[in-house]
């Protein structure tokens, strides 16, 4: 609940995350029928590097930074930055679009985003972003438990996004689970990505066994190891799960993991990893 993801905007994982959400809205939106986007952990939507949060880590300097710094930006990422430089209105580095942000802007007008945030200072930073686009509909709730009352949502088709904090890693997993659970059982053809932290890729593993014997067919994870997995900092990489992921996506990630990981690593011992947990 004391979480702030200010702290946080713009970092390696951010990088990571943003890429691939961009890349999934943008398979998703090939189709000409309308979708639902359901971000269960939305944030504020928008966030200031010039501010005393972003300076006091200035994460983003070995996140985001180093793609605006960098000379030449590789294919795969070019979406990506385009999307950033449109936040930032074609000047310097100075704000970070959040996932619903981004969302907003790859989306369509007959689209829907459904936003969800406990906070109360964040929900009220998403009204006043969004306050006059229709499409929007904000949510102050926990997120898991709102998936029980907006899926399915009329369009039948969409992404939910799921974003959590992880400020207790196990119990993390277990409520994402349970929410999964819950979601497939309401709308089991949505397309459902969770984003992970990597502290150690053996508390990974209870959580990729049960999602490969789970209810969803088909199951992506994609991964980046900015530094060791041994290493003993904070945040050594993270992780995506795709549950029903679209056609070719993995082919997309394919090429985009290895621009990601040259990029951002810290170490040379840095790694990527795309691989299905299950496949049908």
């Amino acid at each position: 609940m004391n979480y702030r993801h200010a702290f946080h905007a713009g970092n390696f994982a951010d990088v990571f995350k943003h890429a691939i959400l961009l890349e999934l809205l943008d398979a998703l939106t090939a189709k000409d029928k309308p979708l639902c986007y359901v971000d269960t952990h939305a944030g504020r939507g928008t966030y200031r590097l010039d501010d005393a949060a972003a300076l006091k880590t200035d994460e983003w300097r070995d996140g985001v930074g180093r793609l605006f710094g960098a000379g030449r930006i590789a294919p795969p990422l070019q979406r990506y930055v385009a999307a950033i430089r449109a936040a930032n209105e074609g000047v310097d580095l100075c704000a970070y679009p959040g996932s619903p942000w981004l969302a907003a802007q790859a989306l369509r007008p007959n689209d829907q985003l459904l936003l969800c945030d406990v906070q109360g200072d964040e929900a009220g930073a998403l009204h006043a972003l969004f306050r006059n686009d229709a499409r929007v509909h904000i949510h102050q709730r926990d997120g898991y438990a709102a998936l029980g009352a907006l899926l399915p949502p009329p369009q039948k088709r969409g992404l939910v996004l799921i974003d959590p904090p992880f400020e207790a890693q196990d119990g993390e997993f277990t409520a994402i689970e349970a929410a999964l659970a819950k979601a497939h059982a309401r709308w089991p053809g949505g397309v459902y990505a969770v984003w992970y932290p990597i502290k150690s890729h053996r508390s990974i593993v209870p959580f990729h066994r049960r999602m490969a014997a789970g209810l969803f067919a088909n199951v992506l994870v994609a991964e980046l190891l900015v530094l060791p997995d041994d290493s003993r900092l904070r945040l050594n990489g993270c992780g995506i799960l795709i549950a029903n992921p679209p056609w070719q996506l993995d082919a997309t990630l394919a090429g985009m993991l290895p621009a990601l990981r040259e990029v951002l690593a810290q170490s040379p011992h840095a790694a990527q990893q795309l691989r299905w947990l299950r496949r049908e």
